[in-house]
Order: structure tokens, then C-alpha cells, then sequence
């Protein structure tokens, strides 16, 4: 179970930087320079970011923005959620994901999605055994050259 710990929102670049190490486990192909350079730009367009801290470090971070569309109306989408390599299965995801249902829910969303790379099976089972969510589509890409 999860030692004590506190949820902050990231919004400086200081700040960033505390969840950088472990956002790069989740996005490996960004370095630091792209990653702030990205948060500077999604930020301005409502993508917002927390983290869970134990002793003053960030162990899980979570990525999100407020979206309208005709399949989910209004919702809350997770764009990135990865809890440190050394710290997984301790309940710190779990904790996190949790606080973005409760504000999600306090900002009028009926639902919150989420889109995970196929081959992250343990993230899958996370999401659907331990947190409730159902498996509703594929997600398909076209890499324009």
C-alpha cells in the first residue's frame, strides 16, 4: 500500500523538471529541452499536469486536459500517467488517477478516457481490473512523413 504522500499541479518550469524523470520513463524518445518546450505549448491550451511526491520527489505523474467531443461529451482525457519504475504497485497511480476522477467530476465531466499503448499490459490491467475502465475502442495512427 501507499506510503504518505502528496498530490502538487506542475506549472513552472522548475516544477517540469521534478516530473521529467519520471515522465521519461513513460515517453523515453522526448529530452528535456522537447518535453518543457511541449508542457509551454499544451499548457496554453489547457493540458495540465500533477504529480504524487513522497519525501519531496515526484513518484507518479499524470497528464491531462478538459475535451467536448460527440462520443464522450464532456470529459476528461489523460494524455500521460506513469508512476516510477522502482515505485509501481505501491498505490501511488491508483492515488493519482483517483484525485483526476474527483476533479474531473467536480468540473462537470461524465467520463474520463484514456489512451494506452498495446503493448503495456500491466498498465491494462491496471486500468481495467484495478480502476474500472472498460476497453471501448483502438486508437489508430498515421504517421505522416
Amino acid at each position: 500500500m501507499a506510503g504518505y504522500g502528496w498530490i502538487k499541479e506542475l506549472t513552472t518550469k522548475q516544477e517540469w523538471l521534478q516530473g521529467y524523470t519520471v515522465m521519461k520513463q513513460l515517453r523515453p524518445h522526448l529530452d528535456e529541452e522537447e518535453y518543457l518546450e511541449l508542457l509551454h505549448q499544451m499548457s496554453r491550451q489547457g493540458y495540465r499536469q500533477f504529480a504524487f511526491f513522497v519525501e519531496q520527489e515526484a513518484v507518479a505523474v499524470v497528464g491531462f486536459s478538459l475535451g467536448l467531443n460527440l462520443y464522450h461529451g464532456k470529459h476528461c482525457f489523460v494524455h500521460d500517467l506513469v508512476t516510477r519504475h522502482d515505485c509501481r504497485s505501491m498505490g501511488y497511480g491508483e492515488q493519482l488517477l483517483c484525485f483526476i476522477h474527483r476533479l474531473a467530476a467536480d468540473q462537470g465531466c461524465k467520463r474520463v478516457a484514456l489512451s494506452s499503448n498495446l503493448k503495456r499490459k500491466e498498465a491494462h490491467r491496471f486500468y481495467t481490473e484495478k480502476m474500472g475502465y472498460d476497453k471501448a475502442s483502438y486508437l489508430f495512427v498515421n504517421n505522416l512523413s
